[in-house]
């Protein structure tokens, strides 16, 4: 019982390893025929890396686009106008209970003095500001949500919020300028994804356009393969490690191309960012990004490299 075991196991490990060495020199001889027409290959594989090289450029854009606004902290800030003629102990009550509000990331208080000196300071009316009996401006509470409450339905959800406060005479948020950066963004989430559907949809196209081409000049060979016995699996691998090189060189290309790209903006970007006075610096893709870009790029070629031969193939019959 034992030896018949033992002899089920090598067996088994013995189609392993049969089955493993297939898959390996099938795989090496779909690259080899991959580079036996260089210049067409090349074509095909530099159309598929533009193709996913323009969306992945268009996320990083997306995405720096996501981060500059998250940094753009001043607009997003909530001025609360305290009611006059009330004791300091409330505007110390409020500022206590501002440090409860899980939406909060900072405050400043400026007192009624504080506010005078600076308004004295930017308006260089000094002469007369001293001529009045009395401070006629409010204590002001300026409140910065976290980066989590600072798109403008939420940063508005916060101003609704804050104003219910008994110490707080009105509330001011220049939202408008929120709702337009708010729109720029979606309109781009939207463009990035439209494009990549159309891009995805070229590259299934172009990879399976090209494995049906190879397939009928590999007619011939098919049809003596399957006159020997070889079954339609055995026959289209070759053809799904094809799609698979496709893939993997064309996403190879693809991060070059979006490398380039994030090169070249590069400089307009930090001139721009330098009229603004920030020190922002374009950000490319991260690790995982790349590993996700390889992934769909391999997958696109699988999967229309496996569409193209499960059409084509199984209407190959010896004649």
């Amino acid at each position: 019982m034992n030896n018949q075991t033992n002899s089920a196991d090598a067996s088994m490990i013995k189609r392993i390893q049969i089955r493993c060495q297939q898959h390996i020199h099938q795989a090496m001889g779909s690259l080899s025929d991959v580079w036996r027409t260089p210049i067409a290959s090349l074509m095909t594989m530099l159309v598929l890396g533009v193709s996913l090289a323009l969306p992945s450029t268009l996320y990083v854009v997306l995405k720096n686009s996501q981060t500059v606004s998250a940094q753009w902290t001043s607009p997003t800030d909530i001025n609360l106008f305290l009611k006059k003629d009330l004791p300091e102990s409330r505007y110390k009550n409020l500022l206590q209970r501002l440090k409860t509000y899980k939406e909060v990331d900072s405050f400043e208080y400026i007192s009624k003095a504080q506010g005078m000196e600076e308004f004295k300071r930017s308006s260089g009316l000094v002469s007369a500001l001293t001529l009045l009996d009395h401070n006629p401006l409010p204590a002001v509470v300026v409140v910065t949500p976290k980066p989590y409450y600072r798109s403008s339905i939420a940063a508005q959800e916060l101003l609704a919020k804050l104003v219910r406060e008994p110490e707080v005479q009105q509330g001011k948020l220049d939202i408008m300028w929120l709702e337009r950066l708010d729109g720029i963004l979606s309109i781009l989430s939207d463009a990035v994804l439209v494009v990549s559907t159309l891009l995805l949809s070229s590259v299934l196209l172009i990879t399976g356009n090209t494995i049906r081409l190879n397939i009928l000049s590999n007619r011939a060979e098919i049809e003596v393969l399957k006159l020997i016995g070889a079954t339609n699996s055995f026959v289209q691998r070759p053809f799904l490690y094809t799609g698979f090189w496709y893939g993997a060189i064309g996403g190879i290309l693809a991060w070059l191309v979006t490398i380039f790209m994030v090169y070249w903006m590069e400089d307009t970007v930090l001139n721009l960012a330098q009229l603004y006075n920030t020190d922002f610096v374009i950000e490319g893709l991260t690790f995982s990004e790349v590993i996700l870009l390889f992934s769909t790029a391999i997958s696109m070629g699988l999967i229309s490299a496996a569409i193209s031969v499960n059409y084509y193939i199984a209407k190959i019959e010896p004649s």
